[in-house]
């Protein structure tokens, strides 16, 4: 399957803060991709490197087989970037700033995309941009982005500021557009349930490392979260195959990949004095505080 984008030990800091090193990932074309983490792990990063606006310490990043710091023109066009779901010229109208961008992007404009997705949110063609809310600012930017009509798009919380009803409605206009037009997006959002609807993998960060990278289903078919019951004052030994355990009023909860079988197993072996252990599936977000920890 052919690689929209290809990067290869990634190595960034800001000062002297490692924010990660040989960080590596792909994207085929045609997929949904939600790259997942905390405050500080690199997501936003991320993003400006693969934009070109930010030089890495080291690695080598590529989209469409070209190197993103030495990018023909050309190719560029071919890429959408949502920065935060903001946009520019405030002062114009739904109708105004259409027209302004089409201008470059002569021979490709989908007028049709943008002017659909504004007549879902309800907005008038002559409705002033800087009288519209934070979430719909961001749906504008998102609009003229579908209209430049790019086999790639790039958005950084696409979803900031849209209440429930239109975060919903807009998860399900992104999906349906990006695999009906076989188009490629690599995004974020701080809203997991959004990304559980919406995107076909996933990578989860941890601070300086990628700790998952899979198709969504496989990773909800394989975490589970297991709880126990345990002595009063017991510590649970570490174990690499049991993401940040906790002990709460002697309940333990855990995330692992271990089957039901091999949990008892391992904590047979560990000498853990368990009793009542339970199985669960769990969704994105309970799978995804799971494997990073609550805090």
């Amino acid at each position: 399957m052919e690689n929209i984008i290809e990067c290869n030990n990634l190595t960034h800091y800001y000062g002297k803060r490692l924010i990660y090193e040989d960080l590596s990932f792909s994207v085929p074309k045609g997929r949904i991709l939600g790259l997942l983490g905390k405050n500080g792990t690199g997501k936003t990063t991320t993003i400006n490197i693969l934009s070109g606006y930010l030089k890495p310490r080291s690695g080598q990043c590529s989209i469409f087989g070209q190197d993103i710091q030495a990018m023909h023109p050309s190719t560029r066009r071919n890429i959408g970037l949502l920065i935060e779901g903001h946009v520019q010229y405030q002062f114009m109208t739904i109708r105004e700033i259409e027209k302004f961008y089409s201008a470059f992007y002569p021979g490709q404009w989908r007028k049709e995309a943008y002017y659909d997705l504004m007549d879902k949110l309800k907005v008038a063609p002559k409705q002033r941009i800087s009288r519209m809310s934070c979430g719909q600012r961001s749906q504008v930017a998102l609009g003229l982005i579908l209209a430049q009509n790019p086999e790639l798009l790039v958005l950084d919380d696409f979803s900031l500021g849209l209440d429930p009803g239109y975060r919903r409605l807009f998860v399900d206009y992104l999906r349906d557009y990006a695999r009906s037009e076989n188009k490629t997006v690599f995004l974020t959002s701080h809203i997991i349930q959004d990304m559980e609807r919406l995107v076909d993998d996933c990578i989860i960060m941890d601070y300086g490392r990628i700790l998952i990278q899979q198709p969504v289903k496989e990773l909800l078919d394989t975490a589970r979260r297991y709880t126990c019951t345990l002595p009063e004052g017991y510590k649970m030994p570490e174990d690499k195959d049991f993401y940040h355990p906790s002990i709460i009023r002697n309940t333990l909860e855990t995330f692992s990949f271990l089957s039901l079988q091999e949990v008892e197993a391992r904590f047979k072996a560990l000498q853990v004095p368990y009793s009542d252990l339970k199985c669960e599936t769990a969704n994105l977000e309970d799978v995804f505080i799971g494997l990073t920890g609550k805090y």
